[in-house]
């Protein structure tokens, strides 16, 4: 059994591998940019210098000027260059959005790009393009800043720190190496010469051996830096609202773990005997209502379920003799000042309305299944054996029948754990708990995809978990069954 764990937890790492390369896939190669939202507030006034400051700080904390998986950007050729300098200055035609395509290109391009804005500035101020000219300073000022190592770490190493001290000392004498288009020509011929001047002294910076190609390559992407990142359980920072999103998943985490998984166990306790009883009364009236009673809950909608809950069993009820339980949240006003049994009963009372609309409707389900496995065994040749030798109905059902009966609904486990994480949208929003749903709602709506990376994630491991869960937990109820 030892052996068969272990076994099974190195086939998660290139099993969870492989799902995260899914997940980052479908929302990187999704049309929009990630955070698009975010960064269209950002980039509203490009004309201020603060503003394109801040623009270019908020692509680089989120990598979102890196390419997604593999980096070709040492490859990059002064024609394509120059192709998309001419369309931003418009000396060649085009639709505003192939100009809007190519000022992202070159703006992603960053130190990639410098040599060929270099040679893009001098070939146009040598044939006298002051169009061509000015847009190619324009992105070289944005292009040559380096980005710095680390920069959102709290407590960096002497070295980084090092680092970033002459990383950015160069961006400050490289900062006001720009002009404004209606500038005298004797002012932006010296900020040429500037340009020149410090290319020359820095040429070889651009050359890359074929070591530093294939790091590059491989290495200089978003997903390798979200890799990095989760390797130290770093799922970055919000951007929306800029907070890490670790410790917002374990603040919202609670809230979900507590409602979902309370149903879930609540789920399993309630319809294993349902299911119990339908097997042994099969087609039997008490059956049948039994089913009819139990997929007249499923038929109802949750939200309706809740609202009708709401308004005649809750505080706001206007039947005051049926005012029981609150109208949401997850603790009354004055719990500060509860006790710790006082306060666990507070919360268990607010959530007996939400458990129940959570957990009614898997009943029927869960209960078929129940009983569905429980009758196939019945059938089996030991079980009139076990009869036949005068043990008793009950003693028949519970210890012959029953574990090998569980397997089926088993097998549901590693589907339902995710939904732990998910929670209900609905029903969180109807009752004011502030979950996991909402937050995943709001994160698919904004396009903040460092949340909906961590939570998908986390739906993963706990995939993997439940089916690992799932195969043990055969060998417990089912002797037969061994991992050896």
């Amino acid at each position: 059994m030892k052996a068969y764990v272990v076994r099974r937890l190195l086939i998660m790492i290139p099993t969870f591998f492989g799902i995260s390369l899914v997940i980052f896939a479908v929302l990187n190669l999704a049309p929009g940019r990630p955070g698009a939202q975010a960064t269209a507030d950002i980039a509203t006034n490009a004309k201020s210098e603060q503003t394109q400051e801040s623009y270019r700080i908020f692509r680089e904390q989120f990598g979102l000027d890196r390419p997604a998986f593999l980096n070709t950007r040492f490859a990059l050729t002064w024609s394509e260059v120059l192709s998309d300098v001419k369309l931003v200055a418009g000396a060649t035609e085009g639709t505003s959005a192939d100009r809007l395509g190519a000022q992202e290109r070159l703006e992603d391009y960053g130190e990639y790009a410098v040599p060929h804005l270099v040679s893009t500035m001098n070939e146009a101020d040598r044939t006298g393009d002051p169009r061509v000219r000015d847009t190619a300073v324009y992105f070289l000022h944005l292009d040559a800043i380096r980005p710095l190592k680390d920069p959102f770490d709290p407590s960096p190493s002497a070295e980084a720190r090092a680092y970033n001290r002459n990383v950015e000392a160069e961006n400050a004498e490289l900062r006001p190496l720009r002009y404004a288009l209606d500038a005298p020509e004797a002012d932006k011929r010296m900020v040429v010469a500037a340009w020149q001047h410090w290319y020359a002294e820095h040429r070889s910076r651009f050359t890359y051996s074929f070591g530093e190609k294939v790091r590059r390559f491989f290495l200089d992407t978003r997903f390798a830096r979200y890799w990095r990142n989760l390797l130290h359980l770093d799922f970055g920072v919000s951007l929306v609202t800029r907070e890490p999103v670790l410790t917002t998943l374990v603040s919202k985490l609670k809230y979900s773990l507590v409602l979902s998984l309370g149903s879930l166990i609540l789920s399993y306790l309630i319809a294993i005997p349902l299911g119990i009883f339908s097997a042994v009364r099969k087609d039997s009236g008490a059956d049948r209502a039994l089913t009819l009673g139990l997929f007249t809950l499923y038929s109802l909608p949750g939200f309706f379920v809740a609202t009708l809950l709401l308004y005649f069993f809750s505080e706001g009820s206007d039947f005051a003799s049926l005012r029981w339980f609150p109208t949401g949240g997850w603790q009354s006003q004055g719990h500060a000042d509860l006790t710790t049994l006082g306060s666990l009963r507070d919360i268990g009372w607010h959530l007996v309305l939400p458990m129940f609309c959570l957990t009614y409707g898997s009943l029927a389900a869960l209960s078929r299944y129940m009983r569905t496995g429980l009758l196939e065994v019945i059938r089996a040749d030991y079980i009139r054996t076990a009869r036949a030798k005068g043990l008793s109905e009950r003693m028949v059902i519970g210890k012959h029948a029953l574990r090998n009966g569980l397997l089926p609904i088993l097998t549901l486990l590693a589907g339902l754990l995710p939904a732990i994480l998910g929670g209900s949208v609905i029903i969180e929003y109807i009752f004011g708990i502030h979950g996991m749903g909402l937050w995943v709602v709001d994160a698919i709506y904004q396009r903040d995809y460092n949340v909906i990376l961590a939570v998908e994630l986390c739906s993963t491991i706990l995939v993997l978990v439940g089916i690992l869960l799932t195969d043990l937990s055969y060998a417990l109820v089912d002797p037969r069954i061994r991992y050896e």
